[in-house]
């Protein structure tokens, strides 16, 4: 078994190496074609091609490339209303012989949409009727019996990747495009969310003023959770912090707690943070100073919210 799984990764790697000959100017043509296309790529394929088709197209409009599959059995049947002339079809078919991608031909025909075939023989149906072929022929399927498609797919996909990504390229999509079209991922949650969707606002933002107590600006860090409290004055101003780390060196120095007020104990000039910035930057920041928590404020300096580590996580940033 371990040696036949070998066989298999071998003879599936040895397939997609031979692709890299095979991109020339066919390659190119199929990218302008889409790179000039004003509707969508509709990807197209039977059976396990079908399964690589869709995948194929998920990746294209994940990458910047308005994609979607179509069956080409239900094509037949209604579903070639899906395809407008200001389309591009991309069709998978091993053989290029396969007769329900072949009985749509005509119709693409009629509409004058661009086809690109991909292929795994140029002298087929589908490779002689395409606008433009991609050969993706293997040597041989990883399959012992020779049978069940296994190389053959393994290169479809792999092509269908290289088309992806030349046209990612080309159209100058970034990473904040990506995390754009998958809002729920990592990516997203890192380059789209920003501390103003995460932090804590209003009454849950733990502030005293100066002359309050040590006592007292301890029940209100209890209170709010946060394991700080901010210092401010009567406009809302920053003037200090006081967090868990900072009790610690309070008692450790004798002070007392009841007639203590806070200004003598806090640390001054806070780290801070506008609410505009990526909560992942705020994380990076939080990291690199060794700290937990950052005030939040407006550009006159005012406080408007807090952050804490916990809420980072709580997000998925970190």
């Amino acid at each position: 078994m371990q040696r036949l799984g070998q066989e298999v990764l071998k003879l599936e790697a040895k397939a997609v190496n031979s692709l890299a000959e095979r991109i020339g100017d066919n390659f190119s043509r199929a990218c302008r074609h889409i790179l000039s296309c004003t509707g969508r790529v509709i990807v197209t394929g039977m059976g396990k091609s079908g399964h690589i088709g869709s995948k194929i197209a998920a990746t294209l409009a994940s990458t910047g490339t308005p994609a979607f599959f179509v069956h080409p059995g239900e094509a037949s049947h209604g579903d070639l209303g899906m395809i407008t002339g200001a389309d591009v079809v991309l069709a998978l078919s091993n053989s290029g012989e396969t007769h329900e991608l072949n009985a749509i031909l005509p119709r693409l025909r009629r509409l004058g949409v661009p086809l690109i075939s991909l292929t795994g023989n140029p002298d087929s149906t589908l490779a002689r009727e395409a606008t433009v072929h991609i050969d993706i022929q293997v040597e041989k399927e990883a399959c012992p019996l020779g049978l069940a498609p296994t190389s053959s797919t393994t290169a479809s996909l792999a092509m269908g990747d290289a088309l992806a990504i030349a046209l990612l390229d080309a159209r100058g999509f970034t990473a904040e495009d990506f995390a754009r079209s998958h809002p729920g991922g990592r990516l997203g949650r890192r380059l789209l969310l920003h501390i103003e969707d995460v932090m804590q606002t209003g009454d849950k933002v733990p502030q005293v003023t100066p002359g309050t107590l040590l006592r007292e600006a301890l029940l209100e860090i209890s209170h709010k959770g946060l394991g700080m409290t901010a210092v401010v004055d009567s406009t809302q101003q920053v003037l200090g912090i006081f967090t868990d780390g900072d009790l610690r060196r309070a008692l450790d120095q004798g002070i007392d707690v009841h007639t203590t007020e806070i200004a003598t104990v806090m640390t001054q000039a806070p780290q801070t943070a506008p609410p505009h910035l990526l909560a992942a930057e705020a994380a990076e920041r939080m990291e690199r100073h060794r700290i937990n928590a950052l005030l939040i404020t407006a550009e006159d300096g005012r406080l408007i919210g807090a952050l804490n580590m916990h809420d980072l996580l709580q997000a998925g940033v970190v």
